[in-house]
């Protein structure tokens, strides 16, 4: 896979040119939230940002590093953000989020966030947290895990972390009373398979609706070069089922086809979340019309400088999206773009009823 951009000279070129823009209204100036620098969404946002105010016009787009999507979702609640501030963020995030200081969620989410925060496009749809890797061979599905130890991300990480505690719990039983769970970054708990001291672990992998692009996480490529045999645990239908239920969640289970990943001898099934650029109600319609009209041109030349943009498609970018979960000027512009009906061959996002 091509790396994520394309040299740090071109990148730090791009983030230097971008803030000698000049801002030429107060309500064309849109800030997003990303998630920590090397999570390749930070990189592509500023790269993005430098290709829109080269471009001419009103839009100025700034990327702002964050701890995560889980600080995200969290930090919105704040009415400063409302009308210029677009956020990464998840389908499933968006929907937890709203049972937020509740039992299940509160370790992740300890206040309430009642907001039913609006799409602008779809990014790509991550596996990472809903299926397990080893080094184990007798280790082959995540019943198999009880007991065992189990290498997953912070509370902070939405998919290394909150998502993989949350399936293992609620679908199987599986918690710190009864097994070794350890939290790490990703870095830190793909070292820990390779090493040998930890049995199972996470890592990540990001495709598109059709599966057509795949996106090996910086940990996956590790475990790869370590030379170590891998195997993978896949999740069950049952479990997301069960999952989607008890939340009201969108969690969809998809297979990953044999060879797609390293070591990989045979399918397996993956639960996968789908990830969004999304905003508050309040957010105006014509920034959110702009937004996404940027987004749409300037896709075959991101594409080229970001390799997260290749599965950022028209489909990919319509997927999941509703007349009640969109912003209105999101949807002014796909109409205009003449891509509004691709919505309807993918699953909606919805919204938990509490």
């Amino acid at each position: 896979m091509k790396a994520i951009f394309k040299g740090t000279f071109a990148l730090t070129l791009l983030a230097s040119s971008i803030m000698a823009a000049p801002v030429t209204k107060a309500q064309d100036f849109v800030s997003i939230l990303t998630c920590p620098f090397g999570c390749g969404v930070m990189e592509g946002n500023t790269i993005f940002g430098n290709v829109v105010a080269r471009s001419g016009g009103n839009l100025f787009i700034a990327a702002q590093e964050t701890p995560g999507y889980m600080y995200n979702v969290r930090t919105m609640t704040e009415e400063r953000r409302w009308k210029h501030t677009v956020f990464g963020t998840e389908d499933t995030i968006i929907q937890l989020a709203l049972h937020g200081g509740t039992e299940d969620v509160s370790e992740y989410l300890p206040d309430p966030i009642p907001i039913k925060f609006q799409l602008l496009h779809g990014e790509a749809y991550w596996s990472q947290g809903k299926f397990f890797v080893t080094t184990d061979p007798e280790i082959k599905t995540i019943e198999d895990m009880k007991g065992k130890r189990v290498s997953v991300g912070l509370v902070g990480q939405s998919d290394w972390g909150v998502y993989p505690r949350l399936f293992l719990k609620h679908a199987y039983g599986i918690d710190k009373s009864n097994t070794d769970i350890r939290l790490l970054n990703p870095g830190g708990l793909t070292q820990q398979l390779i090493d040998g001291t930890t049995d199972v672990c996470v890592t990540g992998y990001g495709t598109d609706p059709s599966q057509s692009f795949h996106l090996k996480s910086g940990p996956l490529r590790k475990l790869e070069a370590s030379g170590k045999k891998l195997y993978y645990i896949p999740m069950d239908q049952w479990a997301i089922d069960k999952m989607n239920e008890k939340f009201g969640t969108t969690w969809l289970g998809m297979t990953i086809k044999a060879g797609t990943l390293p070591h990989q001898e045979a399918d397996f099934l993956a639960g996968f979340n789908r990830g969004y650029k999304a905003v508050h109600p309040e957010f105006p319609e014509q920034l959110a019309y702009d937004y996404v009209i940027a987004t749409h041109k300037h896709l075959d030349e991101m594409r080229e400088l970001n390799a997260l943009w290749q599965v950022l498609t028209e489909d990919m970018m319509v997927d999941g999206l509703s007349e009640d979960n969109t912003h209105p000027g999101a949807i002014r512009a796909y109409k205009e773009l003449g891509i509004w009906d691709k919505r309807l061959n993918f699953v909606p996002v919805t919204y938990p009823e509490l």
